[in-house]
């Protein structure tokens, strides 16, 4: 009679993974309720297992080894597929259409991601996503062309919706742009910014104004991709929070106005025809994600 091959680890592999993800494994036995010890023998284990050596240690981060790599690709597969055959034996495979709106800057950054991974996890619902300006999200809600929305709050807020806890606000200029000489010179500070009806440009405007500081919008976008290209050409100075800001760039905290925090909302439609069970799980993924922006 063959001998059986060792079958891998459906929990070992879950701590792998998620090992890699946090960037240590102290992180991953916290996400996952475990020991560090618990989580460290499980790696021995697939390691065992495997022959094979699949991390190392980089200063304080972890990297893949070859065959670490190798047998990421196939635990991220074997998982995904555990979870669904447990969600479709007990009824929970999800199904049908939900459309999300999202604000540019989680649209370009973080939304990406977390969509991919619930889609991963529920291959027969069919999501349609939309990025736009809050104005826009706010007309698609009323008028029932979106099922929930990702946006920044008003500061006079006049709808409902979930307060996912909010975001300081920066002043942001390439390293290149000298804040100090440009304020010593007298001359108007150039911003780049969003065309009227934006909340940061809003702030940033009212700020300067109560500080004595003379500006002028150097740059208009409509796009975000367009605000981060003229910032990084050296521009001028912009107001965002720190997601989804390009590495290269630098925030201004002494020589400006300070500008307060944005708060985040998530937006859902309560109507028949929304996918609630759909809109209740992205609404818990959204706010796992958003927990290490917000305070």
């Amino acid at each position: 009679m063959e001998k059986l091959s060792p079958a891998l680890d459906l929990d070992a592999l879950r701590s792998f993974v998620a090992g890699i993800e946090c960037g240590s494994f102290a992180q991953a036995a916290m996400q996952l309720s475990r020991s560090t010890s618990a989580v460290s023998a499980q790696l021995k284990k697939l390691e065992m297992q495997c022959d094979a050596a699949l991390v190392v240690k980089q200063g304080r981060h972890l990297e893949l080894t070859h065959h670490g790599e190798m047998l990421m690709s196939y635990a991220r597969r074997m998982l995904a597929l555990n979870d669904e055959a447990l969600r479709a034996v007990k009824g929970e495979l999800l199904t049908g259409e939900m459309r999300i709106g999202m604000q540019e800057d989680f649209g370009e950054s973080l939304m990406p991601g977390i969509l991919g991974q619930f889609k991963r996890h529920h291959p027969g619902l069919r999501i349609l996503a939309k990025v736009e300006r809050n104005l826009a999200l706010q007309t698609a809600l009323d008028s029932h062309q979106l099922d929930m929305a990702l946006m920044w709050q008003p500061d006079t807020p006049s709808r409902g919706g979930k307060a996912l806890g909010a975001c300081q606000l920066e002043w942001i200029h390439h390293p290149d742009l000298d804040i100090s000489a440009l304020l010593a010179s007298g001359e108007p500070l150039p911003l780049v910014m969003f065309e009227h009806t934006c909340l940061m440009r809003n702030r940033a405007t009212t700020a300067l104004d109560q500080a004595g500081i003379p500006w002028r919008v150097m740059f208009v976008s409509h796009s975000l991709n367009g605000i981060w290209a003229a910032i990084q050409a050296g521009l001028g100075v912009t107001v965002r929070t720190h997601i989804g800001m390009p590495g290269n760039l630098r925030n201004e905290t002494q020589l400006l106005p300070p500008l307060g925090k944005l708060g985040i909302t998530l937006e859902q439609q309560k109507t028949p025809g929304s996918n609630q069970t759909a809109q209740t799980r992205l609404a818990q993924l959204i706010e796992e994600a958003l927990s290490g922006f917000t305070h």
